[in-house]
């Protein structure tokens, strides 16, 4: 479970550098950067509730 919340941490560090470089400086390409860690984050979330789930049944 400790792999999976540092990944998450480093895939949302880079999801808010892109959405803030497109949000401030309108580029485009970390626009399509951000969508792509946003689905890559959903993924890791759900992990993260299912490995939660199992653990707090422990």
């Amino acid at each position: 479970m400790e792999k999976l919340v540092t990944k998450i941490e480093g895939i949302y560090a880079d999801f808010l550098d892109d959405a803030k470089s497109q949000l401030t400086k309108g580029n485009k390409a970390a626009g399509t950067r951000a969508r792509k860690a946003s689905l890559e984050l959903e993924k890791l979330l759900k992990e993260f509730r299912k490995v939660s789930i199992e653990a707090a049944k422990k």
